[in-house]
C-alpha cells in the first residue's frame, strides 16, 4: 500500500473533499513514529470506507510540515473538506487512536443525527424518537445515537430509556446525560413516598416532572432540599442535578434555578 504523499494538494486537500484524510507527519529517525505508523495503517485498512491515510515524511517535506505548524512528531492531522479538522501528537496506543477516530470522523448518518438533535432541542421528542429508532438499527454501536434515543423516549418509555442510558454510560462524553436519564427514570418508578409534608412536596415535584413542567418541578425539589434532604436518599438534590443535565447547562430553565439550588444546599 503506497501511502507516502506525492502531491499534498491532490492527495490530501482535494481528496479530503470526498473522504476524510488522515495525515501522519513522521520521520525515519523518530522511534515513536515507527511505533505509531503500523497502528495507523492497521486502522486505515479496518476503516477504509471511513478515511484514507497519507504519510508525510517531514524531512523530505519540510515546507509542508512548517506550513502546518509541525513542531513535534509523530503528529497526526485529520483533514475534512480541505481543512485540518482535528489532530493529536505522540504515539498513542491503538485503542486510544481508534476511539479518537470514532469521535472526530463524521459517521455516514451524521446529518440525520444532527436533525434528531434539532428535533429534541425544539421539543419534538416523538419525531426524534422515530428517526433515532431507525438510526440505532443502522449504527447499533453508536453511543451518541443510543443516548439521544434514551432522551427522546424518557417521558414515555422510562424503562427503555434507562436501559439505553446504561449501555451508553461508559462513554465519557455521554456519561453525565446517561446518569441524568437513569436518575429521572428512577423517580418515575417510585411507587410512593410517605410521611412528612416534604414527602408530599417530593411526590408533587415528580408529578410536575412527568408533565415536563420543569420550572414547577425544580421549585418543588428545591423546597424539599431546604426542608428534608433525607427523603429518597437526598433525592431532591439528585433530581435537580439530573434535570439540569437533561436540559443542558445553558438552558434558560437551568440558569433560572441554579442560584436557588446552590443556596438551598447550604441552608
Amino acid at each position: 500500500m503506497d501511502i507516502e504523499v506525492k502531491d499534498f494538494n491532490k492527495d490530501v486537500i482535494e481528496q479530503s473533499k470526498s473522504i476524510p484524510v488522515l495525515v501522519d507527519f513522521w520521520a525515519e529517525w523518530c522511534g515513536p513514529c515507527r511505533t505509531l505508523g503500523p497502528v495507523l495503517e492497521k486502522l486505515a485498512a479496518k476503516y477504509s470506507s471511513m478515511f484514507k491515510l497519507v504519510k508525510v515524511n517531514t524531512d523530505e517535506n519540510q515546507e509542508i510540515a512548517a506550513s502546518y505548524g509541525i513542531r513535534g512528531i509523530p503528529n497526526v492531522k485529520l483533514f475534512i473538506d480541505g481543512e485540518a479538522a482535528d489532530e493529536f501528537t505522540g504515539a498513542l496506543p491503538e485503542p486510544a487512536v481508534e476511539q479518537w477516530l470514532k469521535k472526530v470522523i463524521p459517521g455516514k448518518n451524521a446529518g440525520e443525527i444532527a436533525r434528531a438533535k434539532e428535533m429534541l432541542n425544539s421539543g419534538q421528542d416523538e419525531k426524534a424518537a422515530d428517526l433515532l429508532k431507525i438510526l440505532v438499527i443502522a449504527e447499533p454501536e453508536n453511543s451518541e445515537v443510543k443516548i439521544l434515543l434514551a432522551k427522546s423516549v424518557l417521558f414515555k418509555e422510562p424503562d427503555t430509556a434507562e436501559k439505553l442510558a446504561s449501555e451508553s454510560e461508559t462513554d465519557v462524553e455521554h456519561s453525565e446525560l446517561a446518569d441524568s436519564i437513569k436518575t429521572i427514570s428512577h423517580l418515575f418508578s417510585l411507587d410512593g413516598i410517605n410521611g412528612s409534608i416534604a414527602a408530599g412536596e417530593y411526590r408533587a415535584a415528580i408529578d410536575e416532572l412527568k408533565r415536563k413542567n420543569f420550572d414547577a418541578a425544580l421549585d418543588k425539589f428545591i423546597d424539599v432540599i431546604k426542608t428534608d434532604r433525607s427523603i429518597d436518599d437526598d433525592g431532591a438534590r439528585k433530581a435537580c442535578i439530573a434535570i439540569f443535565k437533561y436540559l443542558g447547562e445553558e438552558n434558560e430553565i437551568t440558569l433560572r434555578h441554579r442560584r436557588d439550588f446552590g443556596g438551598a444546599l447550604y441552608i
